[in-house]
């Protein structure tokens, strides 16, 4: 009686790149020769076995129902004759002897796999029977040309076979349509139909895609896959990235939601328009919604602290075509500690770690010393490495005992030599630190602490060898500080997390995805690999000939591909600001952030680079307090809307403009009225408290910039500043910066008196835009670079904390970087689509800007690159921000502060503040009060409880 188990066959059982076209039920008839030796599994049959012979492109093979008769491989090159069989059969239903027209395939060579179902080395068996095969449902007619033509191509030079076959493979898929009968609904209208090939671990399968405007459809062109066909609902995506496959651009994977079939499919195509063409149709879908993945964003969250070290290489993995489902391009981790033979493991010392700033390659002065010499004499193209880090053989080398399967596929059927074999977590540290010829790294299976550590047991009990120390090839040996395999996980990943490797992986980034993976950087960083494994290094789409196509693809495969770059400049150091906060609590999770050396100095060299010596303590003492923040005092007090708000310089008062023209000034805690004034004819838009001063200057609509003198209470029109009205003001190191509706921004240079009083800088040059008895505009030598011009309003301003740059906010939604004191455009970035209307820059990491515009848009750009690193939406129109680097207090339309966290992207939490929009959000020097402004006329001053 037949044993029917699980089906056995899969592709993994044909050669890496083999076809499957179709296969046939047929009745297998046991060489004679092969049953009288009554030995393996053939004492297991009679005469016969049923099953299914699969007609593949350089094989055939019969999968037979019995599970202990092996599954039968018959290679085309060792078919010497393929032809009918006229013979009597018995049947066994009616006991009736009739004549029949078998299949005859005459064989040299046999392999035979899986027998009894175990997983073990595959079978050769070099003797020549005539294996022949009763179809049951065709007659042999219609099958023999096909295998006929599959075998002639055998006989062929590589080259002619080749070519042959992709013709046969062609003509073949060129006739394959999607059935329609699959659809899930009959009402879709149909988008795009393609041929692809999906792609899994050394298997790629032919197959037709059908998109729809509800679903993405993959169907097969055979029956190995698990699902007859694959169908992923538009909804249920959400990601889809353009990948490289064998160093060219024609992959697409797509990640899939819990809610679907599968979690990720990649697809090749033949040409990159092909795979465009389907690419530009799906992202085009109106139901199609991706999560946010922007490089710029995860980027930044990484560097908050938002997100892991471990989910952050996870991420430039995927960003730089490497995917589980290619093992060419399989995801690359580095080695992180550098001992494995200790009892215990002390994860604050920084002798256990591996240095993060060299390639695996380097880590051995002696060996690299030795690999340099041999560079040395080397021809063009020179290369250090003759292996890669990360190939599938390497990746294999980790992974045999939980996918032993495509060991075997990949090593023709056989593992590995035992000591050869991942044996030793220790020795194989000591092998890549040492061997010349072993510089492989890490798979990010060593780091999911959410694993289950199989890859390092032999939890199927596979036969692999015996080692020449007598031991058979069984479990992993783990390090002495390890419990067990999932000890192992779980270490390694705190390892990973640990605060050396945080303040160090950035200078991996650089090897592995960054600028110095590739060229003459590579080469200054001792990280330069073979050539055939960089991208562009062969245009394999412009090589004719298919037997050189291929030889290359081969070389790629084996020599292993640097990932795509990802970063053409250093990458940022994780940042020691950023703790990763517990949005429940508003609260550090990191104590590494804060200092007791007081206040943040900031220096500027001649270079324009920024060093940062020690954070603020009293900012971040203020923002991992936020959970006891709360309203101190609320009061109507303006007849319109508040403009402006801010702090003497002692924080020991309040200040506030309105559109009344009113300047009003209150103390504090007590909250006293002490000043109540008029500016001008117009409203008055800023207002600022000179340090050191007793001076107040606000600007105001009429183009003027008005003096008060808290001493005399005197006000008087300080300077006629612009052609229309000033918009912003700010204030640094005797350097006052106007912005004006007249698109213009003014750089003007202050001194104080002895009597405290600001006055005018008496200048020997005339400024061009001075006059007389106003104050002239920063001069430098006879040189006047004092006005900026901009092609819209002026909205907003921020003077980095340095005083070396200015970044201006205009009404078109363009963000300007401008060098001081030279008054030269360093950067221009288009922002926003509408207003941009506050921008702020980041004390500990200076040279980023935080812009709110009208569109609802939250964006950090880095002010060195002009380029935006965060975006994110608040959904609502902010007109005023407050941000420590990664939190934000923003003023927004709907009347709330709304505390956003720019590392994760989402809305902290909602303080219920004003009826009407926000105007404007401020803090006190000291850090101890939040101020806030609206057009419901109301100041609001938050702070802490006593």
């Amino acid at each position: 009686m037949d044993l029917e188990g699980k089906n056995r066959f899969s592709l993994l059982l044909l050669e890496p790149g083999e076809i499957y076209f179709e296969d046939f039920a047929v009745i297998y008839h046991v060489p004679e020769e092969l049953s009288k030796k009554e030995e393996g599994w053939v004492r297991w049959v009679e005469n016969t076995v049923r099953g299914r012979l699969k007609v593949c492109s350089k094989s055939l093979v019969f999968d037979p129902r019995d599970i202990h008769v092996p599954i039968i491989k018959f290679p085309l090159k060792s078919i010497e004759v393929v032809q009918e069989h006229v013979t009597t059969i018995t049947k066994e239903i009616l006991n009736s002897v009739e004549e029949a027209t078998l299949l005859e395939v005459k064989c040299n060579m046999t392999v035979e796999m899986l027998e009894g179902g175990i997983l073990q080395p595959y079978k050769f068996c070099r003797e020549e029977y005539c294996h022949r095969f009763e179809l049951v449902f065709l007659e042999t007619s219609q099958v023999i040309p096909q295998i006929c033509q599959l075998q002639r191509a055998s006989t062929l030079p590589p080259n002619d076979q080749n070519t042959m076959i992709q013709a046969i493979v062609r003509s073949r898929q060129r006739r394959k349509r999607f059935d329609r009968a699959l659809l899930e609904n009959l009402s879709e209208t149909e988008v795009l139909e393609t041929q692809a090939n999906k792609v899994t671990p050394l298997v790629t399968n032919p197959g037709t895609i059908l998109l729809t405007n509800a679903k993405l459809y993959f169907q097969p062109h055979n029956n190995a896959e698990k699902h007859p066909v694959i169908k992923i609902g538009i909804t249920e995506i959400s990601q889809v990235i353009r990948r490289r496959y064998l160093l060219r651009q024609v992959g697409l994977e797509l990640y899939c939601r819990d809610s679907c079939m599968v979690k990720h499919l990649l697809l090749t195509f033949k040409e990159t328009d092909e795979r465009d063409k389907l690419y530009d149709a799906l992202v085009g879908l109106k139901g199609l919604k991706l999560d946010d993945s922007l490089q710029d964003n995860i980027s930044y969250q990484w560097q908050a602290g938002a997100i892991s070290n471990y989910d952050y290489l996870c991420y430039l993995n995927r960003q730089a075509d490497r995917s589980v489902n290619d093992l060419t391009q399989y995801p690359v981790f580095p080695w992180v500690l550098a001992d494995y033979v200790s009892e215990t493991l002390d994860l604050t010392d920084p002798g256990i770690y591996r240095d993060l700033s060299k390639p695996v390659g380097a880590l051995n002065e002696e060996r690299l010393k030795r690999l340099k010499d041999r560079c040395k004499d080397m021809p063009e193209p020179r290369f250090l490495y003759g292996s890669h880090y990360s190939t599938p053989g390497f990746v294999l080398y980790y992974l045999v005992r939980e996918y032993p399967q495509y060991m075997l596929c990949l090593q023709n059927g056989r593992f590995d030599h035992p000591d050869r074999m991942f044996n030793s977590l220790a020795d194989t540290w000591d092998n890549v630190t040492t061997n010349p010829s072993d510089f492989k790294e890490l798979i990010p299976e060593f780091y999911n602490d959410e694993g289950t550590g199989d890859f390092l047991c032999n939890f199927q009990g596979i036969n692999f060898g015996m080692r020449q120390n007598g031991k058979a090839v069984g479990d992993v040996e783990l390090p002495p500080w390890a419990d067990g395999p999932r000890g192992v996980l779980k270490k390694m990943r705190e390892a990973l997390e640990s605060d050396y490797v945080s303040n160090h992986l950035h200078l991996w980034i650089d090897l592995i995805f960054g600028c110095k993976q590739n060229g003459k950087a590579a080469e200054n960083a001792d990280n330069l690999f073979y050539y055939l494994c960089y991208e562009g290094a062969v245009d394999l789409a412009a090589i004719t000939d298919l037997n050189e196509r291929l030889a290359h693809e081969v070389q790629i495969t084996e020599f292993g591909q640097v990932p795509k770059q990802l970063f053409k400049h250093t990458h940022p150091k994780r940042s020691r600001s950023y703790g990763l906060y517990d949005s429940a609590h508003l609260t550090s999770r990191t104590d590494s952030c804060e200092s007791s050396e007081g206040k943040e100095e900031i220096e500027s060299d001649k270079e324009g680079n920024f060093e940062v010596l020690a954070p603020i303590a009293e900012s971040r003492n203020f923002w991992q307090r936020l959970a006891e923040l709360k309203q101190l005092r609320s009061c109507r007090v303006h007849r319109e809307g508040i403009n402006a708000v801010a702090f003497s310089a002692d924080s020991g008062n309040i200040l506030t403009a309105g559109q009344d023209a009113l300047l009003k000034i209150f103390t504090l805690p007590e909250f006293n009225q002490i000043r109540s004034l008029r500016i001008g004819s117009l409203a008055a838009a800023s207002c600022l408290h000179i340090p050191g001063t007793d001076t107040v200057l606000v600007g105001s609509w009429d183009n003027v910039v008005y003096r008060y003198s808290l001493q005399y209470s005197h006000v008087d029109p300080f300077v006629e500043a612009h052609n229309d009205a000033v918009s912003c003001m700010e204030w640094h190191d005797n350097v006052l910066v106007t912005g004006s509706w007249d698109c213009t921004v003014k750089v003007w240079e202050l001194e104080g008196g002895q009597d405290g009083m600001l006055r005018r800088k008496e200048k020997e040059s005339v400024s061009k835009y001075g006059k007389a008895g106003h104050l002239n505009p920063l001069c430098i030598g006879n040189s006047i670079v004092c006005e900026m011009d901009h092609d819209s309003m002026v909205t907003c301003v921020a003077l980095h904390p340095a005083g070396s740059y200015l970044a201006v906010g205009t009404h078109d939604g363009v963000l300007v970087i401008w060098v001081l004191p030279r008054g030269t455009v360093l950067h221009q970035v288009n922002c926003h689509t509408r207003s941009i209307n506050a921008v702020a820059w980041n004390v500990d990491e200076e040279h980023r800007i935080l812009t709110a515009g009208d569109d609802g848009l939250l964006i950090i750009v880095d002010a060195l690159l002009g380029t935006k690193i965060c975006v994110h939406d608040l959904k609502e129109t902010a007109r005023s921000v407050v941000w420590d680097g990664r939190l934000v207090f923003a003023g927004g339309v709907s009347g709330d502060l709304i505390l956003f966290d720019m590392g994760t992207g989402s809305v902290v939490q909602r303080f219920t503040a004003h009826r009407g929009p926000v105007t404007c959000v401020t803090i006190s020097q000291n850090y101890e009060y939040l101020a806030t402004g609206g057009e419901d006329r109301q100041l609001i001053v938050w702070g802490f409880s006593a």
